[in-house]
């Protein structure tokens, strides 16, 4: 770019941040948010200048600057290191990237995060049963007989053996015990439990769910989907009060935000928030702990109900806090192997667990598309993703909307028609992007040929398909290093590849990361991208992906989190 003179250049950042249409309310914008060509008129002081910086911006129109100007928590100017030098005031912070890379916000679109059972809870993310065993008792001694002792964050394949039932009631006979999948879909109990919850070696699977045996036909412990639902109701738990429960959110949104944002990531798709998530983000916010920006799925009938009788949709809320979609599920896990598919589990005769019928689909999508949400459901197997695209299109069908962006959250197996039938009708699919990597040892159970079909980042993008990434936390780790690195390799922890033929470039995983998570919430006229007129959402990354053996990406530390302009992680701070 030639020199321009510091009124040129201020003048040239203003009619590109014009250039979005960002001073009028586009579709899926919302009341509050500041025009974008307001922003860049009163760019003469720019309150932070980055500069010799290798910036990646993720914009068509200019991918590849070295510096970049922010007002007012907006790009302002996107240029040379030389011209933003020159619109720098004794008011302007400066910093020197020194060469390194910046890319805008990485963009989480599917997470449960609330950062309560990492600070209160027992935890289960360990490699021994004996260590597992441990953590329980710790927190059996400590709680009266009768009442439920809770371990989240356990992987089965992780563990040194095979969990089973008598290896809780080792260590708790009086208190009933759950210990949690991290897939969220399903979970051992030990006697204790079975026992409240009538539950014997001859009790019947019921719809949408399954009890576990042993080969000698005795409860193993381990329990799915729905079946789990017998347990809700019988034991004591432990209460809290209103405001302890408050502060227990607060404190939890406090402890993953700062986690959240120290590896890169500075918007999350929350895929499950009822009232007491959303009063954490609001109090995380008053608080000024709320380090991210949240689309949050509303999830619950309670919550939902109260959401359509006050008329409120998706779109509500402003750029930090801000109403997603409905979020529903209808089959199992990928990791916990409980997937609805067309075809078995390798060696077996189990297809999978559906957790919603078709018409109870046909219901919800009908009822949320009708109240102006986004409709987000989850279905990880073939066959449950054509029972979602079937309502979707007849939703579609009865009230046409192109831009309501309904989506398939994971969206894991699919094939030619699944693809044709998503672009079709504009649909987004938010599959898992750490999940190749980090849950290697399970894919031997879906086989080599379905793996060439899943998570299929390669197939979406060659259809057209905008996709975005998701991690899933907690069943898949949520940092976006390591999604860029599976993404890009194919490759778990042990070097395996499973399905080659759905890599991406390291450019397609940084779109995927950024602009295209972005278009899941419909806003990808406010972030995704360091674009004049755009959040000042972005990293600094201490290596280049492009440059380092991509082995290795997962590896790179994230120097600085910048929100709206403002630093919210430096690494060694």
């Amino acid at each position: 770019m030639a020199r321009m003179t510091r009124g040129e250049f201020l003048g040239f950042g203003a009619a590109l941040a014009g250039g979005f249409g960002l001073s009028r309310t586009p579709a899926g914008a919302l009341a509050g948010e500041q025009p974008a060509a307001q922003a860049a008129s009163s760019a003469d002081e720019p309150d932070l200048v980055v500069i010799n910086a290798r910036v990646y911006t993720v914009d068509t129109a200019q991918p590849r600057a070295e510096a970049f100007a922010v007002k007012n928590g907006r790009f302002v100017a996107v240029g040379s290191t030389s011209d933003v030098r020159n619109v720098v005031t004794p008011k302007t912070q400066v910093i020197d990237a020194a060469q390194m890379t910046v890319t805008p916000g990485f963009i989480d679109c599917h997470a449960h995060i609330s950062g309560v059972d990492e600070l209160y809870g027992v935890n289960g993310n360990v490699t021994r049963v004996r260590e597992l065993q441990a953590a329980i008792r710790a927190k059996v001694d400590k709680t009266p007989p009768g009442t439920w002792v809770d371990a989240f964050m356990f992987d089965d394949t992780k563990l040194d053996v095979e969990l089973n039932r008598t290896h809780l009631d080792e260590v708790a006979r009086e208190h009933p015990v759950v210990v949690r999948h991290r897939g969220g879909h399903t979970s051992w109990y030990n006697s204790k439990a079975f026992e409240l919850a009538g539950i014997t070696k001859a009790t019947p699977d019921p719809d949408h769910g399954r009890f576990f045996h042993s080969p000698d036909g005795e409860l193993n412990g381990r329990v799915a989907e729905l079946a789990r639902n017998v347990f809700r109701d019988v034991g004591k738990r432990e209460t809290f009060t209103p405001d302890e429960q408050r502060e227990r959110g607060l404190s939890g949104m406090k402890h993953i935000s700062r986690l959240l944002t120290s590896v890169g990531l500075t918007t999350v798709h929350d895929a499950g928030a009822g009232r007491d998530r959303i009063l954490a983000y609001e109090d995380a916010r008053r608080a000024g702990e709320l380090r991210h920006r949240v689309y949050f799925l509303v999830r619950g009938e309670e919550t939902f109900s109260g959401f359509k009788a006050a008329g409120l949709y998706t779109g509500f809320g402003d750029e930090w806090v801000r109403v997603g979609g409905v979020k529903f599920a209808a089959d199992g896990s990928a990791s916990e192997r409980t997937m609805r598919m067309s075809t078995p589990y390798v060696g077996t005769t189990d297809y999978g667990i559906l957790t919603m019928t078709q018409d109870e689909i046909y219901e919800a999508v009908d009822d949320a598309h009708a109240h102006d949400f986004q409709v987000c459901i989850h279905a990880n197997g073939d066959v449950t993703i054509d029972m979602v695209l079937k309502a979707y299109e007849r939703a579609l069908a009865k009230r046409p909307d192109p831009n309501r962006r309904h989506r398939i959250e994971h969206c894991s197996l699919i094939n030619p028609d699944l693809l044709r039938r998503i672009k079709a009708i504009g649909a987004i699919p938010t599959p898992f992007w750490t999940y190749i990597h980090y849950h290697g040892e399970k894919w031997t159970q879906y086989g080599d040929e379905k793996m060439q079909w899943m998570f299929a980042h390669r197939s979406f993008l060659d259809t057209g398909i905008p996709v975005p990434g998701a991690s899933d936390y907690m069943p898949g780790p949520y940092e976006p290093l390591m999604a860029l690195q599976s993404m890009v390799t194919r490759k778990d922890y042990t070097g395996r590849v499973w399905g080659a033929n759905q890599k991406v470039t390291i450019d397609e995983a940084l779109r995927i990361a950024t602009i295209n998570g972005a278009w899941a919430s419909r806003e990808e006229h406010l972030k995704g991208s360091i674009a004049a007129g755009k959040l000042a959402d972005f990293v600094m990354l201490e290596k280049d992906p492009h440059d380092v053996n991509p082995d290795e990406i997962k590896n790179i530390k994230v120097v600085r989190t910048v929100v709206g302009g403002k630093t919210v992680h430096s690494l060694g701070s």
